[in-house]
């Protein structure tokens, strides 16, 4: 089995939204439930080992457009969100982060030994990550607690605008240069995460937020969970431009499991070939090597083909990749070792 490092998943959300319900969060990652994509069980029989998890400010207002008789949508952009109640939101997801901490049923990890150390434990090793800076002010004080508490990822905007940036749409077929890229603000929240060695993710940042982002950070260019625009020309997608620029940088790209943006017609649905998802790693691995594609499925936060189902599916995929001829040397880079390489480089670890 290879163990898998997994860019981005929104398994912090469903436990908040649940642990709003009166469902204690320890419990249901520790023991599984039937809903949702992720938690320890299901995690352990598909070899998922870690990765980011994100906290993320849920946008009451969004409602996904349904295709017209084309197949062509466009989601309007959710409405920018208050502050205050992000920040409220932020860190109560950051405490049920620090009590499965606390709990023993995952560990967060500040460096890559420490994500090493749990894949020969047998631990979920987890990395705070900040989905849209909603929770913080332009002032970045709040940055600094986050990061203290364990924040060691973030990305400035989600598909709406805030006081960092602009996102783009959830729409098909559309170019991802839809409109500005960071504000003086975000450029400042840029510096200050290099400063801090908090990883930069430029999924959901506009195209010209994505080359703001190129000018001025000391890192590797990274999109967590995101695919390929020329297959799948949905607004979230990376065109071939962006493919390599982010080769360039050494940086990598994190295959996204949702099927709105592995499908030809760019459709959110379950009934999504496994095919799919190699048609992107292939078109990735051509576009800008092996080194820089990794995982970034989006478990918890988007519709996935059935042939994966959840967490327990990962090794489908893996083996899939096997069977058309990636070696055991190249799963070790997909699986985790380039994400292993990137973390260390932004993270500021000697010898990354």
């Amino acid at each position: 089995m290879q163990f898998v490092f997994d860019g981005h998943n929104d398994v912090l959300l469903r436990l908040w939204s649940h642990a709003r319900d009166g469902i204690d969060p320890v419990a249901e990652f520790r023991d599984g439930i039937s809903t949702g994509h992720i938690d320890a069980p299901r995690a352990k029989a598909g070899g998922l080992a870690g990765g980011l998890c994100a906290i993320y400010i849920p946008s009451g207002d969004l409602v996904f457009a349904e295709p017209d008789r084309t197949g062509h949508y466009v989601t309007p952009l959710a409405a920018p969100l208050e502050r205050a109640p992000s920040l409220d939101v932020a860190n109560e997801m950051a405490a049920i982060a620090l009590r499965l901490d606390r709990a023993g049923v995952w560990k967060l990890c500040r460096t890559t030994a420490d994500i090493r150390d749990c894949m020969e434990k047998g631990v979920f090793a987890a990395v705070m990550h900040m989905e849209g800076c909603e929770a913080l002010d332009a002032d970045l004080a709040a940055l600094e607690t986050f990061h203290a508490v364990g924040l060691r990822s973030l990305g400035p905007v989600w598909s709406r605008n805030n006081i960092f940036g602009h996102g783009v749409p959830f729409a098909y077929p559309m170019s991802p240069d839809t409109g500005p890229g960071l504000t003086d603000a975000g450029f400042a929240l840029i510096k200050r995460c290099n400063e801090l060695g908090i990883l930069v993710d430029l999924a959901h940042i506009t195209e010209k937020g994505f080359w703001d982002v190129a000018r001025i950070t000391n890192q590797p260019l990274v999109a967590s969970h995101s695919n390929a625009h020329a297959l799948t020309p949905v607004a979230r997608n990376l065109t071939d431009k962006q493919l390599d620029a982010i080769r360039e940088s050494r940086g990598l790209v994190g295959l996204n499991y949702a099927t709105a943006m592995l499908r030809d017609d760019g459709r959110s649905d379950a009934d999504t070939p496994i095919s799919d998802m190699l048609r992107h790693i292939d078109y990735l691995v051509k576009r800008i090597g092996i080194d820089c594609v990794a995982l970034g499925s989006d478990f918890d936060g988007a519709t996935i083909p059935e042939e994966i189902g959840d967490a327990a599916g990962n090794q489908r995929l893996i083996a899939a990749l096997r069977n058309v001829g990636y070696g055991e040397a190249e799963l070790a880079k997909f699986c985790r070792e380039n994400w292993l390489r990137v973390l260390a480089s932004a993270w500021g670890e000697i010898g990354a």
